[in-house]
């Protein structure tokens, strides 16, 4: 795995690198040169300039993976993609489309309060014997070194696969959240039989034209998709979104009016494309949404083995009841957590 981190200046991606070496055996990864692109009207003061970021002898005293070029950085772990490296020179777009293409590559991007990275930048300043920057022109700087049009680092940060958001307010906490998260999970890699069936059940729900609640399924035999569905209105009928079912226009609560609903769930689509000869026994539903009351029995008439929903829905009980005494196996799934997460402390989520 080869984990590459990015962000605003004092975002804490140098922190959260240290934190993957100390306490997850990670190593860190280095250009020798680090030379990074000039931005516009930024200090003259090179010194100033450099307090954004650590140098090489800060990072790691020990370090000797220090590399020519991000080419042979990227060779490098290419060799050896079953070590754990981390690295926080990535800072080109070409580059970061050729470490994408890695399937074990994953981009963290990091930001925080830019008063408290301003804070960070304040006592880093002076830990160089250097005059800290007015809040104002910080912020001035930082938005340049995010976006300026040729050379901004949002590039980087919104192709992130997992977003991290530091508000802790020290070194511990930081090092809590981490441990929680636990960055270094293969599956934010590669997803998991269930991590795959469930997003392929999340995008046919993007096709949903429901007005009330977009739902997808996806139907399985043997690690092969069978069929799809999403909830909407039939076929040669006007779609809900375009006020095709008059119920789900009407903006009614959850369970009220079921009977003139139009709309067609997302697990009768799918049990419908597939038919029961295509079924059979071993077949599993995966839906984004725990079935209703209505879909529960049609499952359990047209023999599914088992039923994976991520989501919750109001009739969680009755439905479980009702698969139990059909024999059929009911799980929620989790997936690692990806996308924005705020890093905070376990005790700090508990109070």
């Amino acid at each position: 795995m080869l984990i590459g981190l990015c962000g605003g200046i004092c975002s804490s991606k140098h922190a959260i690198a240290e934190y993957l070496i100390q306490h997850q055996g990670f190593q860190l990864l280095e250009l020798k040169s680090r030379s990074f692109p000039r931005i516009a009207d930024a200090p003259e003061d090179d010194r100033w300039l450099q307090a954004s970021e650590f140098t090489n002898s800060e990072r790691n005293q020990s370090s000797q993976l220090l590399f020519e070029s991000p080419e042979s950085l990227l060779n490098f772990a290419t060799k050896r993609w079953q070590g754990l490296w981390v690295t926080t020179d990535i800072w080109e777009e070409t580059t970061l489309d050729r470490f994408l293409q890695r399937p074990f590559f994953l981009l963290v991007s990091v930001d925080a309060p830019v008063s408290l990275r301003w804070k960070r930048f304040t006592e880093r300043c002076r830990a160089r014997h250097l005059e800290p920057p007015p809040l104002e022109k910080f912020v001035l700087w930082n938005d340049r070194h995010l976006y300026d049009k040729n050379i901004g680092r949002a590039y980087l940060t919104d192709r992130a696969q997992v977003r991290l958001f530091d508000s802790s307010s020290s070194v511990e906490e930081l090092h809590a959240a981490l441990k929680a998260l636990n960055l270094a999970d293969e599956e934010r890699l590669r997803p998991n039989w269930d991590q795959y069936f469930m997003q392929l059940a999340s995008l046919a729900a993007q096709r949903s034209n429901c007005m009330k609640r977009r739902v997808g399924c996806v139907l399985v035999r043997e690690r092969r998709v069978i069929s799809t569905g999403y909830n909407g209105t039939p076929r040669h009928l006007k779609n809900c979104n375009e006020g095709g079912c008059p119920r789900c226009n009407r903006g009614e609560g959850g369970g009220v009016g079921l009977s003139t609903c139009l709309c067609l769930h997302a697990e009768e689509n799918a049990l419908l494309e597939a038919g029961r000869e295509r079924i059979r026994e071993g077949a599993i539903l995966y839906c984004d949404t725990c079935p209703c009351l209505t879909c529960t029995v049609k499952i359990a008439q047209v023999g599914i083995s088992e039923v994976v929903y991520s989501q919750g829905y109001n009739m969680d009980q009755e439905s479980a009841e009702i698969l139990e005494a059909a024999g059929v196996r009911l799980r929620q799934f989790s997936p690692p957590r990806n996308g924005l997460i705020y890093l905070e402390s376990t005790k700090k989520c508990e109070q």
